[in-house]
């Protein structure tokens, strides 16, 4: 059972609507911008199954988290297999992320009690996944279908949460963009953590800095 139910999880999605992409097979340098994200006022973090210490190294954030981190969402992305849902549901994760759809995976996380976050590009796959039980749609790849897409499909479909990742950039323009599109959260993955004077601190200033340019289309109170 995850520390947070769907719902909270969309909350925490709608007052930190950022959302780190993030895989590392060193889990000392993964623990250090986890918590650098943190620190700098995020509170969902989406660990990828992207490569083979991915579980290994995901048991040690979730004891990380547990101990430096205490509000923190952690959740596992890249999830295509009931089985690697198990693994990585055992190993702690608050919420699980697909690339896809896949039934299997739903009733896995459904039978655990853990927040399911599938995806889809068209707005069928993202209406028979809130079907299945999807509080909160992966809308993937961003950068395939545009922030007119999501304007598009919250017309007749308000109700929807969706969660663009993909094609996001870590600038005021893009999240801009999307937000005024009228997207809950976005998903930032390798362009976050890019360059060659990343450092913890300048981490922690960049998403604190990303969080303000957010905050007026904040839906829930900080």
């Amino acid at each position: 059972m995850s520390r947070f139910s769907s719902e909270e999880i969309v909350t925490k999605c709608r007052r930190s609507p950022i959302v780190p992409v993030f895989y590392h097979a060193d889990a000392a340098h993964a623990k250090t911008l986890v918590g650098a994200c943190y620190e700098g006022g995020l509170r969902v973090f989406e660990f990828t199954n992207r490569g083979e210490a991915a579980l290994s190294v995901f048991k040690e954030l979730v004891a990380f988290a547990k101990e430096s981190c205490p509000d923190l969402a952690l959740g596992i992305g890249t999830i295509l297999t009931p089985e690697d849902a198990e693994l990585f549901i055992e190993a702690g994760a608050d919420f699980v992320v697909q690339p896809v759809t896949t039934i299997a995976v739903g009733e896995v996380c459904h039978k655990h009690g853990i927040p399911w976050m599938p995806a889809g590009s068209t707005l069928n796959e993202i209406y028979q996944a809130t079907l299945l039980g999807a509080k909160l749609v992966k809308v993937f790849p961003g950068n395939v279908v545009g922030p007119g897409f999501i304007r598009a499909i919250k017309g007749p479909m308000p109700q929807l949460q969706l969660m663009v990742t993909g094609g996001v950039e870590p600038t005021a323009d893009s999240l801009n963009s999307w937000f005024r599109a009228g997207v809950t959260c976005v998903g930032i993955g390798s362009q976050l953590f890019a360059g060659p004077n990343l450092t913890p601190e300048t981490l922690r200033q960049q998403v604190a800095h990303l969080l303000e340019v957010v905050t007026p289309y904040i839906s829930e109170p900080v």
